[in-house]
């Protein structure tokens, strides 16, 4: 139990996606949890730098050899980078999930949203009771 990596700086959705603040800017990818129960990533697709997103929405796709899942922003903004690079090794994000494995930055229109997120002690109890 809990030998998932949670980094303390954080927040985490019950979608199990990261979210990183810097500045306005935040930083989505899925978290080790995921990763870990996905298994072996393969395919990786998200929306297009420009385009804006409400909290709740749906910003791309994760596929691995066992099954596909919609990823989820819990912000509201406007996508501004997508990490291009998973489109071609998108096993990237089952090494380093919270490093070179994030997905994509939005420019938020408001950071409170991330205060209704988990810091990483409740993401961790919420991992080990499922």
């Amino acid at each position: 139990m809990g030998q998932w990596n949670t980094p303390a700086e954080l927040r985490y959705a019950k979608s199990d996606e990261w979210f990183a603040l810097n500045g306005n800017v935040v930083s989505i990818g899925i978290t080790d949890y995921a990763q870990d129960q996905l298994n072996d990533i393969v395919y990786v697709e998200y929306r297009d730098v420009g385009d804006q997103l409400s909290a709740g929405d749906s910003f791309g796709e994760v596929e691995s050899v066992k099954a596909a899942s919609e990823l989820y922003s819990a912000v509201s903004g406007e996508i501004i980078d997508v990490n291009a690079q998973l489109e071609e090794e998108p096993e990237v994000v089952n090494a380093d999930p919270y490093g070179a494995g994030w997905m994509i930055k939005v420019r938020v229109t408001d950071a409170a949203q991330l205060d209704a997120l988990m810091d990483a002690a409740a993401y961790t109890a919420y991992c080990e009771s499922r």
